[in-house]
């Protein structure tokens, strides 16, 4: 929390120097497609900003009724843009998965902190990263260690990677704050124990299935909402935009 303003003023001037660059930008041209996807990712971590005090302050997060595979999707072509090619991407979603009850910046961070925690494990070797999103039903036989979780429809957000995998002795603690096996400077150890928390406060669970030699696969649980329908999904590129400034 405390460097938060300081953060914020430094995300100012990315996004405010790539805003002007873009419009120096040539309509159409290569360096304008990717000055848009640095933006995309300053409001990103803008977002992310507010995530972190609300993480520290276990503040309440804005949650609408969403279909998520859009934010999933969104999510894969930042990834595709920023892994090597040794990592191959393979994608099975369900565009009529859900709704959830989310904050899309949420939903972000889960797929981002999961796909990166996969990319380091094959950072060596290269591999395939496999994400799918469904739907399924969750009887209470499946759920014998969430028992704040009800059964029910349930979206599932799977990652599965094909890395050397994880080792029986640190499997349980895989999901503790600050817990981390990378080297300095590449984790916190953070990311897993807030995919967790997420789930959690959303009424879902994630749950780790990894064999030494034979990758890992994190399976991320979100109860689906029997309420409201969720608003209709916009693509980015469907916003219509003014011209005043």
């Amino acid at each position: 929390g405390g460097i938060a303003h300081d953060f914020n003023n430094i995300l100012g001037a990315i996004i405010g120097y790539a805003e002007m660059a873009q419009e120096d930008c040539p309509p159409g041209s290569v360096a304008g497609d990717d000055i848009r996807q640095v933006l995309i990712a300053g409001n990103r971590a803008k977002d992310l900003v507010q995530q972190i005090l609300a993480f520290s302050r276990q503040a309440e997060v804005e949650k609408i009724s969403l279909r998520p595979a859009l934010i999933v999707g969104e999510s894969i072509k930042m990834l595709r843009s920023s892994l090597p090619t040794s990592i191959e991407i393979q994608q099975d979603i369900d565009v009529e998965a859900g709704p959830i009850v989310a904050d899309s910046t949420q939903i972000h961070q889960i797929v981002m902190n999961l796909c990166t925690n996969s990319f380091h494990a094959m950072e060596g070797t290269g591999g395939v990263l496999h994400i799918s999103l469904t739907t399924e039903t969750v009887s209470r036989e499946q759920m014998v260690n969430e028992s704040h979780a009800r059964p029910g429809r349930y979206v599932r957000l799977s990652i599965r990677d094909t890395g050397p995998g994880i080792s029986p002795e640190i499997r349980d603690k895989i999901f503790d704050p600050y817990f981390t096996t990378k080297e300095v400077g590449k984790g916190t150890g953070l990311g897993l124990a807030m995919v967790h928390g997420i789930a959690r406060n959303y009424g879902g669970w994630v749950s780790c299935d990894s064999q030494l030699g034979s990758g890992a696969v994190f399976n991320v649980y979100l109860p689906v909402d029997t309420g409201v329908a969720p608003a209709e999904d916009v693509a980015v590129d469907e916003i219509v935009r003014g011209t005043e400034r």
